[in-house]
């Protein structure tokens, strides 16, 4: 066997026909890249229209190419277009089509840019739609939770603190919890957009041209607000990509601790929510089960995201200016991190639109592990006038005698409660039950039905107008 066999098949599969197929396979990107066909040609055209308009190329030409770049889009988003590996990426393919289609006038569009821009515009105006759609997303599900905290503003389950028990709080305070939480990774996306808002076309392989191009005319053209104004900065720069990846990894973050509690409200011991048979599956064995699929799914593959971001980051944190070719692997993470997010995000506002609390469950589980303790110690501050820690105290022991009685607080006498205090009065009674204690949480932020009511109805017109604006 001769040594280029052996070494074939060594590679194997389908890398049997040696180096030139692999070096083919690793260099070329057009299998994923091509997710940028439309942005592509709309910074191609923007391009041409600018080259022309310098007079750089002649009107014709630059109609010509705009004209035959619509027809190239034409065939990609109908399924007809014949994408070639051996033309490498996104861009090669789209200009040898364009050559086909209108001839010698395809030769000029190059002129003046690099496929370094080139490929730097293209991915930050595919980042910047993400940017977009998240905000769409994330507004849509802040719409899914301002319903569910508007149905149950007083409905009056357990907060916990280490998933114990602590203090009585409403399902509209839970709810509008994640309302914030969603709200900013909302501007967190849109803070990214604004950075990233910069056009890097013109600054050509990294040093600019010599040629006289209007930089702000094809920002201008591409919904930029102003070109790069470092030419290196411009086609090294992939910080507007890790952005978005953090962004999304924050609200990645936020959407699967959310997941995680449908999974924990949906358990038999729970029964804080039931989910849907549109949300759930059941179990090929034991028919009595729902298992919420959808959650833990979407807990798994938010994880990709957290992924993407490292994974970028490992990419980019040893290159030096400017351009290296292991930045084309900055794509695929953050194609596979926004796919992942949009879909997180889609499932999540479809099971919370979808998911049916259980008012009296939540009520049930408020009233356990004696959570208006916090109530009885400061009404001892408030009325007796006690330092807190002697209040805690008193509390403290009242606790032990309601465990050992195996009552709750509100369900001891007043002989009992002035056994261990004799101040305390009748009046106790009134801070004791689950519902007068979220009533008293009064201060802004807290719990208390009338603020959770107020709170919604901030985040319903905030909505309201930006829909109308």
């Amino acid at each position: 066997m001769s040594d280029t066999t052996s070494s074939n098949a060594m590679w194997g599969g389908r890398f049997a026909a040696g180096p030139d197929a692999i070096m083919e396979a690793i260099n070329a990107s057009i299998g994923f890249d091509q997710r940028l066909a439309k942005q592509d040609i709309e910074g191609s055209r923007a391009h041409a229209a600018m080259l022309a308009a310098q007079g750089i190329i002649s009107d014709d030409d630059a109609k010509a190419i705009r004209e035959g770049l619509l027809t190239v889009l034409s065939e990609i988003e109908g399924g007809t277009f014949p994408f070639k590996t051996e033309l490498e990426d996104i861009h090669m393919n789209v200009e040898a089509r364009l050559k086909d289609i209108v001839g010698e006038p395809a030769g000029r569009l190059h002129t003046g840019r690099s496929r370094n821009d080139q490929v730097a515009v293209d991915f930050r105006l595919w980042v910047r739609d993400q940017c977009d759609a998240a905000e769409v997303a994330l507004t849509a599900l802040m719409r899914a939770l301002l319903g569910q905290a508007d149905d149950g503003a007083d409905w009056v389950m357990p907060g916990f603190t280490h998933l114990q028990v602590a203090q009585p709080v409403t399902w509209g305070h839970h709810m509008m919890a994640y309302v914030e939480m969603f709200a900013r990774d909302r501007a967190r996306f849109a803070d990214a957009r604004a950075r990233m808002n910069e056009s890097p076309l013109g600054a050509a392989a990294l040093a600019g041209t010599s040629f006289p191009l209007d930089r702000q005319m094809t920002a201008t053209a591409l919904g930029f607000d102003r070109p790069m104004a470092n030419s290196l900065d411009a086609v090294a720069a992939r910080d507007f990509a890790l952005e978005f990846l953090s962004a999304a990894s924050i609200c990645a973050m936020h959407l699967s601790r959310l997941a995680e509690e449908l999974v924990i409200w949906s358990s038999a011991q729970f029964r804080f929510v039931s989910m849907s048979d549109r949300w759930s599956t059941g179990s090929s064995i034991m028919p009595q089960k729902r298992n919420p699929d959808a959650a833990e799914l979407l807990r798994a593959k938010l994880g990709r995201i957290f992924g993407a971001n490292v994974a970028l980051m490992t990419v980019m944190k040893g290159l030096p200016l400017t351009y290296s070719k292991d930045m084309q692997e900055d794509k695929e993470q953050v194609f596979d991190a926004a796919d992942n997010l949009m879909l997180g995000l889609a499932a999540m506002a479809g099971m919370v639109a979808d998911m049916k609390a259980r008012p009296d469950d939540l009520r049930v589980a408020a009233a356990m592990g004696f959570s208006t303790a916090t109530d009885l110690a400061d009404w001892l501050v408030r009325e007796l006038g006690l330092p807190f820690r002697d209040a805690h105290h008193v509390t403290g022991s009242l606790v032990a005698m309601a465990e050992t009685k195996g009552i709750d607080l509100p369900d001891l006498s007043l002989s009992d409660m002035r056994s261990v205090h004799d101040g305390i009065t009748d009046a106790i009674f009134d801070v004791l039950g689950v519902d007068n204690s979220v009533r008293s949480r009064t201060s802004y932020g807290g719990t208390a039905p009338d603020n959770v009511r107020a709170q919604i109805a901030r985040w319903t017109d905030a909505l309201g107008k930006e829909v109308k604006s």
